[in-house]
């Protein structure tokens, strides 16, 4: 059983503070929960309050409460809908992190795809619809190639993320500016 908690501290090493960049498609962002995607989460009024205190951004490092709302922000909309408790530490941290970076339906896919490339045509499992909600058969699949093939389906995650990255990047180029970051979240390595 993965553990929220070290998963979510190795993501937020990932995650900036407060940003509001006019080339970052999510908006103003906080911890990597962006406005824009996110308008009604109650942190906004807590940062929209802060605005007013001289040493903003700075001061939000220190709010435990939005440092509380943050965590349980990722812990129900990230780690609980994907059902990452389940799987094991490795894969729960790399399918987290993907899903706050590029979101748990894309995350959820990616596992999904690469599934069934390790279902040796279909010998072990049919092949999964890949629709970005881990249910019943996404697991049954996880559990028939895991552990034996974790080290496989951790490169194969990141060889999605990656192109995902390289993809998106052709399409708008402004974001080539975030290249270095997106790249340090691909990892082949257990860490």
């Amino acid at each position: 059983m993965a553990i929220f908690k070290e998963a979510y501290d190795k993501t937020m090493g990932h995650e900036g503070g407060y940003v509001h960049d006019p080339d970052d498609v999510g908006g103003e962002t906080y911890k990597g929960v962006a406005r824009r995607y996110h308008p009604s989460w109650y942190g906004w009024s807590m940062i929209d309050d802060a605005k007013s205190e001289s040493n903003f951004p700075a001061c939000l490092a220190n709010d435990a409460e939005l440092q509380e709302a943050v965590e349980d922000f990722y812990k129900d909309k990230y780690w609980d809908v994907n059902r990452l408790d389940e799987f094991p530490q490795a894969v729960s941290e790399e399918l987290f992190d993907t899903g706050v970076n590029m979101g748990i339906g894309r995350a959820a896919k990616f596992l999904q795809e690469c599934l069934n490339y390790l279902n040796r045509n279909g010998s072990l499992f049919d092949d999964l619809v890949v629709d970005g909600a881990i249910g019943p058969a996404s697991l049954r699949a996880a559990n028939t190639v895991l552990p034996k093939d974790e080290h496989t389906l951790l490169v194969m995650l990141n060889v999605c993320q990656g192109r995902h990255y390289m993809n998106y990047m052709t399409k708008s180029p402004t974001q080539e500016k975030f290249a270095r970051g997106w790249f340090k979240r691909v990892s082949f390595t257990k860490e």
